[in-house]
């Protein structure tokens, strides 16, 4: 008898060949399912309950694909593209999930009949390649006339992004909050992280607002502080990173003195250092003065005195903003304050929002920022409007970037449908029938909002392959009337970088996976591995 030959160690598991691809699909197709229904305006929300028992609610594709534990190495590519999507354009998540799988799925009969796994991946390539440059002459470039109508159009876009979301019903209010804030940002760079999000529970959603400035709940505050005044009009602001309060002393430490007179003096020189750092930033002007560490009832009191406002313990992530808003530098000593040091703005205010206050900072001239404050019931449902408004919000910000618009609403999937079909007509081999597959595959997003909305998807794709063949690339499929129609012409709008980057991730991922021909699964190091089972030994477990 052979004896065995281990090249790979104990306990490693292997599997190889067309069942393994065959396998890996499946398991991609069971991802897919998962978000499927999502889609669309008329698409249903998951409920995800963590190991700690916190539950989601969301039909945001990323989303529910980062709280999905999927093991399945295969599978996990289909995070990963959707994770790139939201990072890259912030929209169209589920649109390349879905179109990845349906790929796999008509791509898998061609696996199982023996057709070489690199035809195929050649033939996704081409395909994806032939898409992309169709989108791209398809793309119309919107000729921004005027500032009204490039925000019209930023809305527009805007209101496409949300009526597949959980705020459909209030979609005109916050696209306008969106392009707002958007447009309050400094251009080309648009960063994100000046806008800011902060949700308060209570009201309704229309109690939602914009504020074109720094906002941020009211910190943790000692006695004197209600004695400060809450406005100011054109003030200095002081940002600290210092502790104004008297320290506890600690536990390890020993002071010896001989009479109660020296007790007084390490007693004063305490006061006097922390009544220096109060009188120094006194004298320099500021009005308000905002600390990371905490501001004891000491200060409090000494700044209400002298019609100062003070906060302590602000966040990092507001400190940071508050500075690039309103200039000025974070000092960690109050040792010759220059006047460079301090920032400023035109208001500030601290008023009421439902149950919280918010300090509110408006005219900053260093750098343009904005806060938006969402209202609403339940914590969960703020959680998803947020999730909402920054799928809106990285719309309006590629359109801004790049302002080439398609038709969404299946129109410019069907339209590649048939661009796909025609040309596989034009060449010989396989590979006619596998771009015929993949044109089959762009299908999938028109035929999916159908179902999610209770249509006849397979009368309505019959309609919309008649139009398409009668040279109309615009018409997709009409939601509010349960028809087909000229999404352009409706205004269902999508920015172009959105549909080509959905389309190479997913050609992407399909090619990735139908070229893995085998797995192997290293045991975990360090376990005890199972002893092999000798003559007449019973076996374990």
């Amino acid at each position: 008898m052979q004896p065995q030959i281990l090249v790979l160690k104990e306990g490693t598991d292997q599997s190889q060949g067309k069942p393994q691809l065959v396998s890996n699909i499946n398991a991609c197709q069971l991802v897919v399912d998962a978000v499927r229904t999502t889609l669309g305006p008329r698409g249903m929300d998951k409920l995800i309950v963590d190991h700690g028992g916190k539950a989601v609610i969301s039909n945001d594709g990323a989303t529910i694909m980062k709280l999905l534990d999927i093991v399945h190495p295969a599978a996990k590519t289909l995070v990963d593209i959707a994770k790139s999507q939201d990072a890259e354009v912030g929209d169209g998540t589920t649109s390349v999930v879905i179109l990845a799988g349906e790929l796999l799925k008509r791509l898998k009969p061609f696996v199982e009949e023996g057709v070489h796994p690199r035809i195929i991946v050649r033939a996704v390539r081409s395909a994806a390649k032939l898409a992309v440059d169709k989108v791209k002459e398809l793309a119309v470039k919107i000729e921004s006339k005027s500032p009204e109508e490039q925000r019209e159009l930023l809305r527009k876009c805007a209101v496409t992004a949300m009526s597949s979301k959980l705020i459909h019903q209030q979609k005109d209010h916050f696209s306008k909050m969106v392009v707002d804030a958007v447009l309050s940002l400094d251009a080309p760079l648009l960063p994100l992280d000046m806008i800011g999000i902060k949700k308060v529970s209570g009201g309704a959603l229309e109690d939602s607002f914009l504020v074109a400035g720094v906002a941020f709940k009211k910190t943790f505050s000692y006695a004197g502080f209600e004695m400060q005044p809450k406005s100011y009009t054109n003030c200095k602001i002081a940002l600290l990173n210092i502790e104004l309060e008297l320290k506890a002393e600690r536990d390890n430490a020993e002071v010896r003195v001989n009479n109660v007179e020296e007790y007084q003096k390490v007693v004063d020189a305490e006061w006097r250092i922390l009544y220096d750092k109060l009188g120094a930033l006194h004298a320099s002007g500021a009005q308000v003065v905002l600390s990371k560490l905490p501001i004891g009832d000491v200060a409090t009191q000494y700044f209400a005195d002298r019609d100062m406002f003070c906060a302590g313990r602000v966040t990092d992530e507001d400190l940071r903003r508050t500075q690039r808003a309103c200039g000025g530098a974070v000092l960690s000593s109050v040792r010759e304050i220059r006047p460079e040091s301090l920032g400023s703005c035109e208001a500030f205010v601290e008023r009421q929002v439902g149950g919280e206050r918010y300090n509110v900072f408006t005219g900053c001239p260093a750098a343009k920022t904005c806060t938006i404050i969402l209202r609403g019931g339940a914590e969960q449902f703020l959680e998803e409007t947020e999730r909402s408004l920054h799928d809106a919000i990285m719309i309006v910000r590629r359109t801004i970037k790049n302002d080439a618009v398609v038709a969404g609403g299946g129109a410019i999937d069907m339209e590649l449908s048939k661009h796909l079909r025609d040309h596989s007509k034009s060449i010989a081999g396989k590979e006619q029938l596998l771009l015929s597959a993949v044109a089959r595959a762009f299908e999938a997003i028109p035929r999916q909002l159908c179902d999610n909305a209770g249509f006849d998807a397979t009368n309505l794709l019959n309609k919309l392959r008649q139009k398409h063949h009668q040279g109309e690339p615009w018409y997709g499929v009409d939601i509010q009337k349960e028809d087909i129609a000229d999404n352009f012409e409706a205004c269902v709008w999508e920015p172009a970088v959105v549909k080509i980057n959905a389309i190479t991730a997913a050609c992407e991922a399909a090619a990735q996976i139908l070229s893995i021909d085998e797995t192997i699964k290293n045991a975990k190091s360090g376990e005890p591995q199972m002893p092999g089972r000798g003559m007449g030994r019973p076996r374990m477990g």
